[in-house]
């Protein structure tokens, strides 16, 4: 018993030497129960809701004590303000955190240029590809931002990505160049570039290929032990699904016509029901979407001016010159609603069309329905018998009576009318018809 305790004793001084005895930054080699968090941006603009994903993933890693945080990345691009602010977290986290370009076919473009850059660890699964970094940038003007603001932007962005491929040993040339020319790569050329670090399969090779690695954190040397990492994934919570779907341009548009028909309905209806409500939320939900995105409010401007447009056109038909002017401003409206360059931050033509051709349809339908209503003639009433033929059942020299559908009527006439003919009626003055000779 007592050697047990002995050697026992033994074995803890020796584990608390080896401890003082490395160097700073390094540990022992972890056991199955290291972790390795796992967040994905697929397909995703980003924008703040990817920013929150990323920032909460960072947080949790640094209180579990993870090995490093990967982030699945798919991105076409996103909002500069944005970036600026994932860039930030990234380069103050005291965890790693390792940007994985995945799955095949993806791509860093814009934004996760920038954000595969700033990463400790730059990985990219095969097929992909990484550039075209030249900034979005956030205008919710009027018109387009000038072109001496722009080149301050362009300035700015490449001091910005120059400094982060040097503080993290990556081509620099080549991380100026994806901002000012736009250039684009694939993995391969990634990695004899310098741009990325490891060229990796799927997730298990990964960690595998950067177990080992070292890499520093504020300052700090830290060897990443993944090889046999329990991973855990952190999903999306439901709240910021709907919101990356509701700052969509697509959505934001829809949401805005279905807000502007349903208050419409409304008013022209009495009472305030469902679709009041719905107009209202739908029109909430839609600015919201607009103050995340870089819109163009003279856009916002000609798209109510288009709707209005149809609505005078029903109301007050100009038989189609409200309709065209309507469906002008609508297509135009649409076009420059998000004042960009890049096709994700706009509103889709395939939907711009559809819309407009489906408002102008409606339009010319209302507007044959009240040019059918106007030629038609009237049957009921005492405006039914303008036009008819009646028989004088008196002398009408001005005035007489006349017999009409089994009625007996007063009549008046310019004209000499003897009992017995046939005269048609021209105008009725109340009860009084105003006829002449057939």
């Amino acid at each position: 018993m007592k050697k047990r305790k002995i050697a026992l004793i033994l074995a803890l001084v020796v584990l608390f030497t080896a401890g003082l005895l490395l160097p700073k930054g390094s540990s022992l080699p972890q056991d199955k129960s290291s972790l390795v968090l796992v967040v994905d941006i697929d397909d995703m603009i980003i924008n703040p809701v990817a920013y929150e994903v990323i920032s909460e993933a960072i947080d949790e890693a640094e209180t579990k004590k993870a090995q490093c945080v990967v982030i699945r990345m798919d991105t076409p691009g996103g909002l500069l303000e944005t970036t600026h602010k994932i860039v930030k977290e990234i380069m103050g986290s005291s965890v790693p955190v390792a940007v994985y370009v995945w799955p095949q076919g993806a791509r860093a473009a814009s934004a996760g240029v920038f954000i595969t850059l700033a990463s400790h660890v730059a990985a990219m699964a095969e097929s992909t590809h990484i550039g075209a970094a030249h900034p979005v940038i956030m205008n919710k003007s009027w018109g387009n931002i000038d072109e001496e603001m722009r080149q301050k932007v362009l300035n700015d962005s490449v001091a910005w990505i120059e400094s982060l491929a040097k503080a993290r040993g990556r081509n620099a040339l080549w991380a100026k160049q994806a901002v000012t020319e736009s250039v684009s790569i694939t993995e391969k050329e990634a990695l004899r570039l310098r741009v990325a670090d490891i060229v990796a399969k799927d997730l298990d090779e990964l960690l595998n290929k950067i177990d080992g690695r070292t890499v520093e954190t504020l300052g700090q040397k830290v060897t990443l032990h993944t090889k046999e990492a329990r991973v855990e994934f952190i999903p999306m919570s439901l709240r910021q699904k709907f919101l990356n779907n509701l700052i969509n341009p697509n959505i934001a548009y829809i949401l805005m016509l279905l807000g502007f028909f349903g208050l419409l309905y409304e008013i022209t209806h009495p009472g305030f029901g469902f679709p009041g409500l719905a107009g209202i939320i739908s029109l909430l939900l839609a600015f919201y979407a607009f103050q995340v995105l870089p819109t163009n409010y003279a856009g916002v401007a000609l798209v109510i001016v288009g709707i209005a447009f149809f609505i005078i056109e029903a109301f007050t038909p100009t038989f189609g010159a409200f309709t065209l002017a309507g469906i002008v401003s609508l297509v135009f409206g649409s076009t420059i609603l998000f004042n960009q360059p890049y096709e994700f931050l706009k509103v889709s033509l395939k939907l711009i069309i559809p819309v407009a051709v489906s408002l102008g349809l409606i339009s010319t339908f209302l507007i044959t329905l009240v040019i059918k209503a106007h030629r038609r003639k009237i049957t009921i009433g005492q405006e039914a018998l303008i036009g008819q033929r009646a028989t004088a059942q008196t002398n009408i020299s001005p005035k007489g009576k006349v017999f009409i559908h089994g009625e007996i009527w007063d009549a008046q006439s310019s004209d000499k009318i003897l009992k017995g003919q046939e005269v048609i009626i021209e105008k009725v003055e109340g009860l009084k018809l105003i006829v002449r000779k057939a």
